[in-house]
């Protein structure tokens, strides 16, 4: 892996920075926007069954929770590993903050309200409007679809607070109580994503699957079936072509060792 290291390239930092433009900004306002609206009407069409079923009320919370923390990494190994910030629209919304937070972890504590949360909001969007669209509230089982659907997204749209203040100095006194019995994604733990060639440890929510996901090989084995399928490198737009291939082929020659989880 010191090999694959070496051979690093990013784009500079303030090249990255300078793709958060008038556009983008106001996509992120319309996001948050909308999503705001979209969870209030999702949020008054079940409320009345909750008093009826308070425990599947919970389940299906606790439910979204842990599922955030798996959507979150997906989220995050995609925007990562796959894709270019040249990419029109998706690249520069989308794409270009996680390159600029590989070259500039501390940049996220700079950023306002807006820019933290407007791309959660814009992938909430769909499974938010959707499910207060179209699943009927009558039974149980709606009520714990439109539950699981509202705390997922609930706490995607934290994941990026809860994110920014695991890079803080100094955050709240509440907050370092969260990290500390693991309910916000812990400063330690997410320490481990930012070693190079940040290729592991993707879940940012709370971090609760991370190990799991690792151990049983989960974002390597897609990256093997993206890139014998489509002759895609991962991480080539993040860290440069050598790199990227310089760890494919240390990957092929000691299987699982470019990716340990090591201290950041």
């Amino acid at each position: 892996m010191s090999q694959a290291r070496s051979q690093i390239q990013q784009r500079a930092g303030s090249a990255l920075r300078e793709g958060y433009g008038p556009a983008v900004r106001r996509f992120e306002i319309a996001s948050i926007a909308v999503f705001a609206a979209a969870m209030a009407w999702l949020l008054l069409r079940f409320l009345t069954q909750v008093l009826e079923f308070p425990f599947l009320t919970a389940s299906a919370f606790m439910l979204g929770f842990v599922a955030a923390d798996f959507t979150s990494g997906m989220v995050h190994w995609l925007a990562d590993t796959w894709g270019s910030v040249d990419l029109p629209f998706v690249g520069r919304a989308l794409i270009r903050p996680f390159r600029e937070h590989h070259v500039d972890p501390k940049a996220i504590t700079r950023h306002d309200f807006i820019e933290t949360n407007g791309n959660n909001c814009f992938i909430c969007l769909a499974p938010v409007t959707l499910t207060a669209a179209f699943v009927s509230f009558d039974g149980w089982q709606g009520l714990f679809v439109g539950v699981l659907v509202f705390s997922l997204c609930l706490w995607i749209f934290c994941t990026n607070q809860f994110h920014k203040w695991a890079h803080s100095d100094d955050p709240p006194a509440v907050v370092a109580f969260l990290q500390r019995v693991s309910l916000v994604l812990p400063r330690d733990h997410h320490s481990v994503h930012h070693t190079a060639p940040f290729a592991t440890y993707y879940c940012i929510t709370v971090g609760w699957l991370n190990e799991p996901l690792h151990r049983i090989g989960f974002f390597r084995g897609l990256e093997r079936v993206i890139s014998a399928t489509t002759g895609m490198l991962p991480r080539e737009d993040d860290i440069g072509r050598d790199a990227a291939e310089a760890i494919v082929e240390e990957e092929q020659i000691c299987p699982g060792n470019a990716t340990n989880p090591e201290p950041g």
